[in-house]
């Protein structure tokens, strides 16, 4: 099994770069697996400084504040993957992966629990007031009253976007004693006695806490706008750990001065600094009962840790073994490695005839396929094919020349 345990390449010749203070546990993991030029830089890179550095960078690791744009994929000629340590994949030109080939890889799940978490405490000291008591005792007030203090038992948790972390905090939300609510475009099975609603209306007019987790699209953006903070009721708590487009932040503002909405946490802004220190700002500084972080509701070293484990081992799986379960770009592959043979990987146009042209170049050529999987989506083919090896150099050769492909490469 020796000659399955590396890659066609030298592993003293894949450069592995990790962005923006990526958990150390992922670059140990590649230095475990044999990988010596491993490098690890602590912040983002600008699309000039990414062009520079990207050229010989086969797998590259970034968070949410690097952009990968079509013209740095352009400049990446021998890019293999990137990982997105982090929940979201929208600051990666997605299109233009599939147009070449680059494994794009996520971690859905990793920091659902962080986040979750961080909602539940950012509810308690909202609906408590706890803010502006902390804000008082710091200037040397004393504050001691229960006026406009409530409990969170009884109370109806608001969840737009019933998703993974949606999910998660219903479950601490009905453990907290509230009742839940949840809207998605999707039906989803509700967990618990989460009741579904049929609009955001019917969501944010019944429920005292609302928290949003949906992804950032054209649909989405001020989807939480004067109108639908109008429909809240007046002592609503309002929390976005989700995108920053997702919420008017003029409009949120506005209504917290008016009073008509009692308070709000918010993690995620349209702009945000590149890095710790820069200035910030927001209509939202300074008003009462509202809670405002830099962006780390998935930011606990248990949730980095995890993150960084499970996308080294979905960057490790592919770049070794060809499996691509889980990237956004290429069709999900799974496979068990095969005794004595070649294994070669092929990606192409999904058009017709292309898993033809494969077989009948192989066939006049009188290379054995002992084994071969394909897997498309609406735009790319992946064929992951197992050869004689002894007839392994003259396949990929021919491959390469089969109209439509986009890349192939041997893998072991």
């Amino acid at each position: 099994m020796s000659n399955l345990d590396t890659t066609s390449y030298p592993k003293d010749k894949i450069k592995v770069l990790f962005l923006e203070n990526i958990s150390d546990k992922a670059v140990q993991y590649f230095k475990d697996q044999g990988y010596t030029d491993v490098k690890k830089l602590s912040g983002a890179l600008s699309e000039e400084e990414l062009i520079k550095v990207i050229k010989d960078v086969h797998i590259l690791g970034i968070r949410s504040k690097t952009f990968i744009s079509k013209k740095v994929l352009d400049n990446a000629k021998k890019l293999q993957a990137i990982g997105c340590f982090c929940i979201g994949i929208n600051q990666v030109d997605l299109k233009t992966c599939k147009q070449k080939g680059v494994a794009l890889f996520n971690a859905p799940y990793s920091n659902t629990r962080s986040v979750a978490e961080l909602v539940i405490g950012a509810s308690i000291m909202l609906i408590r007031r706890i803010t502006d008591k902390n804000l008082a005792a710091h200037q040397g007030i004393w504050n001691k009253e229960a006026k406009g203090s409530f409990e969170l038992r009884g109370k109806t948790m608001g969840i737009l976007g019933y998703g993974n972390i949606g999910m998660q905090l219903s479950v601490l939300a009905e453990a907290m004693g509230m009742k839940v609510k949840f809207y998605d475009v999707e039906t989803k099975l509700p967990i618990g006695n989460a009741i579904a609603v049929k609009s955001i209306k019917d969501l944010v007019s019944s429920s005292d806490i609302i928290s949003l987790h949906v992804p950032e699209t054209n649909q989405t953006k001020n989807l939480i706008n004067k109108a639908v903070i109008k429909q809240c009721k007046q002592s609503a708590i309002l929390i976005n750990y989700a995108r920053g487009e997702v919420v008017d932040l003029d409009a949120l503002s506005q209504a917290l001065k008016d009073k008509t909405i009692a308070g709000a946490a918010i993690d995620v802004f349209p702009i945000e600094p590149e890095k710790n220190g820069d200035k910030f700002t927001s209509p939202l500084q300074g008003l009462s009962n509202v809670i405002l972080t830099p962006h780390i509701g998935g930011s606990t070293e248990e949730a980095q840790e995890n993150i960084g484990e499970d996308v080294s081992i979905k960057l490790y799986q592919y770049l070794e073994r060809g499996v691509s379960t889980g990237s956004h770009s290429i069709p999900g592959i799974s496979l068990p490695p095969v005794e004595n043979a070649h294994r070669i990987l092929h990606i192409h146009n999904n058009v017709p005839g292309v898993l033809s042209a494969i077989n009948t170049v192989m066939s006049k050529n009188k290379i054995n396929i002992l084994g071969q999987y394909l897997k498309t989506n609406d735009e790319i083919g992946y064929v992951v094919l197992d050869v004689d090896s002894k007839l392994s150099k003259t396949a990929i050769a021919l491959l390469k020349e089969v109209k439509h492909t986009i890349r192939a490469r041997m893998l072991y």
